[in-house]
């Protein structure tokens, strides 16, 4: 999964697009009926602003979200977005005072905190990032515990910290068993430890739930060559070569860079 699918996930959780934008962890959800007229008009630009983010279109997005903060300019979610949004454009003194204010409206919201922790990773201040993840994750309501686990996990492995990564992906897999990147993450790092078998397992259950990724493919061709797999071998460095010509890992692949 690409950063960039990673933020969608983490969006599409914040703002359910055709949804409650009301975060799902919340203690005292705010229904759509119960809405103010300018809590819903904010909501409507929020959602506007989620999709065309989506798209890539962040200008409009940018737009879409300044009216819905027009419309109530304490609208939590709002801001949360353009964290986002600002986040991929590389801003980054925007993107966090808007996480900022986001977390000041509604300190509870775990998706917020992890959110803001990956903007925080994504930039190496991993003490800051795992301070974040672990506030959502201190939230006993918080509906996908999964998601920060699993950013904890890959956040951790980017610290060089392989066996505190560990232990997070291993319950973000608890949580959800086939949740891709956790089980790639996961699979690597048992690789590495030399848990070939246990690393092998978590491979073959991610291609039986999830679409090929260079990153499986690769760790799949290697992990057959380690078992003396020459059929699962070929098998995933064709399919390497032929679905991801110019990914890193098929470059790897034809200069038989294995490890």
């Amino acid at each position: 999964m690409t950063k960039h699918q990673l933020l969608l996930a983490f969006l599409i959780s914040v703002i359910p697009l055709g949804a409650n934008p009301a975060f799902a962890e919340s203690s005292q959800p705010t229904s759509i009926a119960n809405q103010t007229r300018e809590e819903n008009r904010a909501r409507i630009h929020t959602e506007l602003g989620a999709a065309y983010f989506s798209r890539g279109q962040y200008q409009v997005a940018l737009e879409e979200l300044h009216d819905a903060l027009s419309s109530d300019n304490n609208y939590a979610p709002a801001y949360g977005v353009m964290g986002l949004v600002y986040m991929e454009l590389h801003e980054d003194k925007s993107a966090e005072n808007n996480f900022r204010r986001a977390m000041d409206l509604a300190p509870g919201e775990s998706e917020i905190h992890n959110n803001y922790g990956w903007f925080l990773c994504t930039r190496h201040r991993y003490d800051e990032a795992m301070d974040q993840f672990n506030i959502a994750l201190g939230n006993p309501l918080y509906p996908s515990p999964e998601r920060a686990l699993t950013n904890a996990g890959i956040c951790s492995l980017q610290a060089n910290k392989p066996e505190v990564a560990q232990g997070y992906l291993e319950r973000s897999l608890k949580f959800q068993p086939n949740q891709a990147q956790a089980l790639t993450k996961l699979a690597q790092i048992y690789y590495q430890q030399g848990r070939l078998f246990e690393a092998r397992t978590l491979i073959e259950r991610f291609f039986e739930n999830n679409q090929p990724t260079a990153e499986a493919l690769w760790l799949g061709v290697r992990l057959a060559r380690k078992q003396n797999n020459k059929d699962a071998e070929g098998s995933y460095g064709l399919q390497l070569r032929r679905l991801f010509a110019d990914a890193p890992e098929t470059q790897l692949l034809l200069q038989g860079k294995y490890d």
